[in-house]
């Protein structure tokens, strides 16, 4: 039911009508829903289940029409009251309400009455899709933005930058045509490897029916944006990197860098050299030889392959690991080779081993939390990544640390997975978890959602930590009271070195660092990879021990694995 303007316009409600409601189908007319009994909620609910299966999962209800189809039309507090036992219901049998109309009736003596339609949907348990990240990364202006566009949205570049819009979120990325911030495009394919994108599809078509879906990561080029680049690669975990090189400037700017901190980091990646449309043959082969000279290095240690064919594409995906590195030559003018780069994130497996993978949904659940959205009747939506374990709606979960470190109770109200509704998220999938009302706590990005153990083993959170510290670079040596930043996980945070296993740090030096945060409390667990930056002083390593943070009497106990 859609209620136009023209239907409302008239004085008179008798001729505000529908046709008359039908028994077979997925459109139900109810007047008012107000304080039913317990039976009548019961056999309310039970109508409501034959809709949803007639519409195979979604009912349209319309609130304030008679069974008549006549559009009588409720007072406000009536209809309010009708909407929330309407949600409840729905609550009942595992789906989610939506106003997708609401409309005014005037009546005589300036009387108003409102009638709604709303949607009923079915929330599935889980979508059932395989689902990949990949982190887009490499210098400012080799086109990473505008192969996202072409990839995600079908429609070729007009060379001028018509395909990287779809991707920007600011006005100024518009204007400068620089990304600075961290955007979210994704590559749907189904069972048969036909591509699902955004052409002619919404992202809930897209999910609805993938079988494998490819999310990408567009993250900065330019150096000034590198801690947004730096935190995509630590808190957003990408299980493999997209690094993008010009074939008309080569291995430019920041690209080594880049590539230094895939292989820092240790993720996988692939290599795709972009606008060849704007260079000879030589050029790029040129281009590629030097990329294979710097893969095959001591530093590297890299096989890489050139993807020439379809035949290529596929065995680069079977073979695709660490120790394996990709080449894709393509122009996002022309087309050129695109196909190639499409055929082989459909053949690309999974990353993670199922052995991998159960042992991840038998330990206990911790979601890294990456940003937060205010959603308007909603309130704080935490956006991230479910590390390990499970995680359904209605769970009890710890929220934390808090600036004092402790972790407060909360309780999931909704999940989204690309912006559909689901109920139930596992370890490795990233997604969007609203809270219920809980106006006093106010979430941040860098905490954790943990699973609720709180009477048996508390959350411990610390501001002193030890970790082994690999230095990748510095201009000389560092020492202890050096501050810089760190990133682990999702935590961005200024530390101060308080000491050292030696008495200075220089480059292509290891030593034990004993670390404290500047500013509040994280959690922490040993084994934990970092990276630590200052500058242009560099370096990787990986928590060995942390320290109890006592809030009360503000001292810290050595935690060891």
């Amino acid at each position: 039911m859609v209620i136009s303007s023209t239907e409302v316009s008239a004085v008179s409600p008798a001729i505000h009508s529908l046709p008359p409601e039908v028994e077979e189908g997925n459109r139900e007319y109810k007047l008012k829903l107000v304080n039913p009994t317990p039976s009548r909620v019961e056999h309310l609910i039970t109508q409501m289940k034959w809709r949803l299966k007639e519409g195979d999962g979604e009912a349209i209800y319309a609130i304030g029409v008679e069974d008549n189809g006549v559009i009588s039309g409720l007072l406000r507090d009536e209809l309010d009251s009708s909407l929330e036992t309407l949600s409840s219901m729905a609550d009942r049998l595992g789906a989610e309400t939506h106003i997708i109309n609401e409309h005014t009736i005037p009546y005589p003596n300036n009387m108003t009455r409102h009638a709604a339609e709303v949607m009923v949907k079915k929330i599935p348990d889980e979508q059932e899709f395989i689902d990949i990240r990949v982190g887009c990364i490499g210098n400012v202006d080799v086109g990473k933005s505008t192969l996202l566009g072409v990839l995600s949205h079908g429609d070729l570049d007009n060379g001028r930058g018509k395909a990287r819009l779809n991707m920007f979120r600011h006005l100024h990325e518009i204007q400068t045509g620089r990304t600075s911030s961290i955007s979210h495009e994704i590559l749907g394919f189904d069972a048969n490897g036909h591509e699902l994108n955004y052409s002619g599809s919404t992202v809930e078509e897209i999910c609805s029916s993938a079988k494998k879906l490819i999310t990408f990561l567009d993250l900065a080029g330019h150096h000034k944006y590198i801690k947004t680049t730096i935190h995509g690669l630590t808190g957003y975990s990408p299980e493999l990197v997209m690094l993008l090189v010009a074939a008309n400037r080569g291995l430019a700017g920041t690209t080594k860098e880049h590539l230094g901190l895939a292989i820092a980091l240790k993720i996988p990646f692939l290599i795709v050299i972009t606008k060849t449309d704007l260079c000879s043959k030589d050029m790029i082969d040129r281009t590629v030889q030097q990329l294979e000279k710097i893969l095959k290095s001591p530093g590297c240690k890299k096989v890489p392959i050139r993807v020439e064919d379809e035949n290529d594409a596929e065995t680069a995906a079977e073979s695709f690991s660490k120790q394996v590195t990709p080449i894709f030559k393509v122009s996002s003018v022309s087309g050129e080779n695109l196909n190639l780069l499409r055929k082989f994130y459909f053949h690309l497996p999974s990353l993670r081993s199922k052995i991998e993978q159960d042992e991840l949904l038998q330990c206990a659940a911790e979601f890294q939390i990456d940003e937060i959205f205010s959603v308007r009747e909603v309130g704080p939506v935490l956006a991230g990544t479910l590390k390990s374990g499970v995680v359904k709606v209605g769970d009890a979960l710890l929220l934390g640390p808090m600036s004092n470190g402790m972790f407060e109770k909360v309780v999931v109200a909704s999940i989204h997975r690309n912006r559909t509704p689901c109920r139930v998220i596992q370890a490795g999938q990233t997604a969007c978890i609203a809270l219920r009302d809980n106006s006093q706590i106010i979430p941040r990005r860098g905490q954790v959602l943990l699973e609720d153990k709180l009477s048996e083993d508390p959350p411990k959170t610390c501001k002193t930590f030890e970790a082994d510290l690999f230095l990748l670079f510095h201009t000389t040596k560092i020492a202890p009271k050096f501050q810089a930043t760190v990133h682990i996980g999702n935590i961005v945070q200024t530390v101060v070195i308080k000491s050292m296993d030696r008495a200075d740090l220089r480059t292509g030096q290891k030593a034990r660092v004993k670390f404290e945060f500047i500013g509040h409390p994280q959690y922490l667990r040993n084994g934990d990879r970092m990276f630590f930056r200052e500058g242009r002083c560099k370096g990787v390593g990986e928590v060995t021990q942390f320290f109890e943070y006592k809030h009360d009497d503000q001292t810290e106990l050595a935690m060891h694995s």
